[in-house]
């Protein structure tokens, strides 16, 4: 029964979840955490930090990590497979007309309305980690505060930045 949960949750997200990763983040999370209760919302926040630090994107890392966790290798699999096959299926059958009709008002216009949808997501996901979960301690807050300035006034390098947050949380945690 877990396989078809996982199968039918992930395809869910990966058919509905349009601008990448982080706008599936918030979908992710009320499935997992909310519907599902596969797990707390700490852990949700610990798998996504996880998921971000590891190689590739950061919604089949989620995926991939909770199907494992709910099903062993078979649910990751599955988990990952799912999330997928939405993606797969409609680019075989869209890309082909898209690039015959690309100039089209019929094609234009639904690509203009979703650009403030995927917005929306992106900042959904984002507000949803700004919690007590993501931040239970001070040194949560410096170390977020210590990255955006470092990032933005100083333009250090994001992996060098997450690896420093990485070891500075692991230390004082």
């Amino acid at each position: 029964m877990i396989y078809l949960q996982l199968f039918w949750v992930f395809f869910k997200i990966g058919l509905f979840g349009f601008g990448g990763g982080y706008s599936m983040v918030s979908m992710i999370r009320m499935e997992v955490v909310d519907d599902y209760q596969w797990m707390s919302g700490g852990e949700y926040a610990d798998l996504l930090a996880l998921s971000q630090m590891t190689p590739g994107p950061i919604s089949i890392n989620t995926a991939t990590f909770v199907g494992y966790t709910q099903g062993g290798i078979l649910g990751s699999v599955i988990a990952t497979f799912s999330l997928c096959l939405p993606s797969i299926v409609l680019m075989a059958m869209v890309v082909s007309l898209f690039f015959k009709h690309k100039e089209s008002p019929y094609v234009k216009k639904p690509m203009q309305v979703m650009n403030p949808v995927v917005a929306g997501l992106i900042i959904s996901a984002a507000l949803m980690m700004c919690n007590s979960d993501s931040f239970s301690s001070y040194i949560s807050v410096i170390i977020f505060v210590a990255t955006v300035v470092a990032h933005y006034f100083f333009k250090v390098n994001p992996i060098l930045l997450i690896v420093a947050a990485g070891v500075v949380g692991w230390l004082c945690g």
